[in-house]
């Protein structure tokens, strides 16, 4: 695990692999579960589904043994690998059945005073996990386990605050418990302190104090502290951490820190200008569906930064990204549309995005809806409006 996750020593995923097979083949049933979703996703090796699949199944006969021992951690993983069926047939009746069973043994020893087993119980009542959400329920648990030192319970309670969410919205409660929780080394608290003072709620800002608990979840190897450390550094115009830190969290796989390294990589700052390097990290980032980076793409691809121009692909990325309401994306979309550039030449289809795009205020949008609409019959104007006014509706109903 410390080598997966870089806590205390330079992160190694194939080191990292080296140790989660050894305490797999030895039976260890996290290891084996762990093992099955780096297989499943190709972290720290080549990407595996019949090896995903072999440690998964292994790991659902190790849980199953401590399961059925009575182990509620054991009831619970099964409940969420049956739930979301990894390793296994999805089958919601199984998954019902084990987190019923990890209810019943967490409530016997949270009853107890057993601040893991209460913290569990609050987690799952929070979630909904093998019985109703319930969070008035869930903060009672955590509220329990907080008091008796759990720092995970007393990270969750001070979300629960923050939020207003099964209690009052309390900044300085929210406060009060990341602090508790941070001091314990929590790299959950530690990074939500570090928001609450460079964002000044619960507490006064500042900034020194932000970057501060941010550094410490960030050396834990929390992705969101690095990715925020990394966009304080790039304010102060730090570049060179700024790309550290970014890179950081982007090799963990975040995907609005794959997207802003590679607008460094671009503009050539605290790194050599590299295109291709910057065109990597977006479509790393774009495949998460993350829409800025389908946007910066889709550029890359317009404008041949990094690769061949081709406007097909730029069409294709624009529109993943215009179909999730980037507003930029839907204007440079309805461009192509307008001059025929990698689809066949609609003004329907094109007024259809400038106008979506316009109703977002886009400056650029509202002008070439003007500019169009004098190469178009009222019909088809009509056509464009119905359009935009059908995919708005759609949008608010999801």
């Amino acid at each position: 695990m410390i080598y997966h996750h870089g806590f205390g020593v330079k992160q190694d995923l194939s080191k990292a692999v080296e140790w989660y097979t050894r305490a797999a083949e030895q039976g260890d049933a996290n290891a084996r579960y762990t093992l099955g979703t780096m297989y499943e996703s190709g972290e720290g090796m080549e990407q595996n589904d019949e090896k995903a699949t072999e440690w998964f199944r292994k790991a659902i006969d190790s849980y199953t043994i401590a399961a059925e021992q009575g182990d509620p951690e054991a009831q619970r993983t099964l409940g969420g690998m049956y739930e979301s069926g990894d390793g296994v047939m999805q089958d919601d009746v199984k998954a019902a059945e084990w987190y019923r069973k990890a209810i019943n043994s967490y409530t016997k020893e949270a009853e107890l005073g057993d601040a893991d087993a209460q913290y569990d119980l609050g987690f799952m009542y929070h979630y909904g996990q093998g019985v109703k959400e319930d969070h008035s329920k869930a903060v009672e648990w955590y509220t329990r386990a907080a008091e008796r030192g759990d720092a995970n319970s007393q990270c969750a309670l001070g979300m629960m605050y923050e939020f207003g969410d099964g209690v009052p919205e309390d900044k300085s409660k929210a406060f009060e418990w990341y602090s508790k929780a941070a001091e314990q080394g929590d790299a959950g608290g530690q990074y939500s302190l570090g928001s609450m003072y460079e964002s000044g709620e619960g507490v006064k800002q500042d900034y020194s104090k932000a970057i501060e608990w941010y550094t410490k979840a960030a050396m834990q190897g929390d992705a969101d502290a690095q990715y925020d450390l990394g966009s304080m550094y790039e304010e102060k115009e730090d570049y060179f951490k700024a790309v550290d830190w970014y890179t950081k969290a982007a090799l963990q796989g975040l995907d609005t820190a794959q997207n802003d390294l590679g607008v460094m990589y671009l503009q050539g700052q605290g790194v050599p200008e590299d295109y291709a390097k910057a065109v990597e990290w977006f479509t790393k980032a774009a495949e998460q569906r993350l829409a800025l980076a389908q946007f910066n793409l889709a550029g890359a691809y317009e404008e041949g930064r990094g690769m061949r121009r081709d406007d097909v692909r730029a069409v294709e990325w624009y529109a993943k990204a215009a179909e999730q309401g980037e507003a930029n994306a839907q204007t440079n979309l309805g461009a192509k549309y307008a001059a025929g550039e990698g689809v066949p030449q609609d003004y329907v289809k094109a007024y259809m995005w400038f106008n979506i795009a316009a109703a977002s205020g886009v400056t650029n949008a509202i002008e070439n809806r003007a500019m169009l609409r004098k190469l178009m019959t009222p019909e088809q104007i009509a056509a464009g409006q119905k359009a935009s006014s059908e995919w708005i509706e759609k949008r608010k109903e999801e």
